[in-house]
């Protein structure tokens, strides 16, 4: 027993060493990539900051759920992910400084080249697919999902494969060419084998099973778990709005910034069981305000441009600033009223539940004020308690009043 205890205490203190230095390590290595480009003169693209800043998120949130949950999966992927992405690219980047400082690479060149080669594919599989497959507990839904984590495993070291054997390692950034020392002559790069293609289908089927198994997990899910699955769930929902063309610079790097950073404090807070229900309060406002937002839009625009054309055929005008005022003074009228109503209609579609226990403890206090027979009062509160809290069983005890009260 007291062997045991010093292994699981050994566990603990080493997860504990490795999750508080995942930061610094992660820093250490940004710095370094940093440094390095602005020697090489490289511009600083803002995208690759945010970039940068977004998987320091996974690295501090990943330290931090190691620290607190080290049996968890979930915990040890955040953390090699924000490793993975803080120290690879920095290796590529000595490569790359020094194919173009010396001109020749040394030995931690061609590791920085090889380990840029071969670490994107283990990223992506842990990120999109055990990620969402083994949040939030770190196991799988059933046994049934076993072949969704073992297929994508067998492509994902395919490629890795792949790439460790190409016969000549090629810049990212900067075009270099090093001659890979345990290359195989002739191998092609990893795009022209034959079986890129399907190593990637395979990966491809992973992922699409790894989303399956969160909406399954989620439609089985109750209590905490459900909660879990909603806030990841929440900030996911976003990350498609990086594979379109986002507004221009900063703006557009700034949402970007947001939804990678937004994404490991979801998971970490979810995985802490840190105020778990607040995300059902999150998820109705932005129903809510995304909704009044986007209709408030179409309507300003739609009365500008309507305004203009009466404006200009009754004043012959071009151009009017009379339109843009008057739909303005419009849509400060409509913001209260059209926000109530919109919140009403999301409540009515999505919060059901919710929406007919409010009003029915509204109609609770209507009657409470004019009801004064105790009786038809108590039974009416006994009825409210059953429909909106819908308990197994439902009682009231009365304290009886001593003494004369008159």
């Amino acid at each position: 027993m007291k062997q045991g205890l010093a292994q699981t205490g050994f566990r603990l203190i080493s997860s504990r060493v490795i999750a508080w230095a995942t930061v610094p390590v992660f820093m250490v290595g940004m710095g370094s990539a940093i440094w390095m480009e602005y020697r090489l003169g490289l511009p600083i693209i803002y995208r690759d900051v945010m970039l940068a800043i977004g998987f320091g998120a996974f690295a501090l949130v990943g330290s931090v759920l190691v620290a607190k949950r080290p049996g968890n999966p979930v915990s040890w992927i955040m953390l090699a992910i924000g490793l993975m992405a803080g120290i690879f690219p920095t290796a590529e980047t000595y490569a790359a400084y020094v194919m173009t400082t010396r001109g020749a690479p040394n030995t931690l060149a061609v590791l920085g080249a090889w380990f840029n080669d071969i670490y994107w594919a283990p990223l992506a599989a842990l990120a999109f697919i055990y990620l969402p497959l083994l949040f939030p507990n770190g196991r799988l839904p059933s046994r049934r999902w076993l072949p969704v984590a073992v297929i994508p495993g067998i492509a994902t070291v395919g490629l890795v494969v792949l790439a460790v054997f190409r016969e000549t390692l090629i810049g990212q950034n900067i075009n270099y060419r090093i001659d890979n020392p345990i290359g195989i002559k002739g191998l092609p790069a990893d795009e022209s084998h034959p079986f890129y293609i399907l190593l990637l289908i395979l990966t491809g089927v992973g992922v699409l099973g790894a989303v399956a198994s969160v909406f399954v997990r989620f439609r089985r899910s109750e209590g905490a778990e459900r909660q879990q699955l909603k806030m990841f769930l929440y900030t996911t929902a976003f990350l498609p709005i990086l594979a379109f063309p986002s507004p221009p610079p900063p703006v557009g790097d700034l949402l970007f910034g947001l939804i990678m950073i937004a994404l490991p404090t979801a998971i970490g807070v979810a995985v802490l069981r840190y105020r778990l229900y607040d995300i059902d309060i999150i998820i109705r406002r932005t129903l809510v305000y995304g909704a009044l937002t986007a209709t408030l839009a179409f309507v300003y625009f739609g009365s500008v441009l309507v305004l203009q054309e009466i404006i200009q055929a009754i004043t012959g005008q071009g151009q009017s600033p009379v339109a843009t005022v008057i739909s303005t003074l419009g849509i400060a009228a409509l913001f209260t009223p059209l926000r109530r109503r919109i919140q009403r209609d999301i409540d009515r579609r999505f919060y059901r539940r919710k929406y007919d226990a409010q009003r029915t403890l509204e109609a609770f206090a209507t009657k409470a004020r004019d009801e004064v027979e105790l009786e038809q009062l108590t039974a009416y509160l006994l009825s409210v308690v059953r429909e909106t809290m819908q308990p197994e069983n439902v009682s009231l005890w009365i304290r009886p009043v001593k003494g004369n009260l008159s």
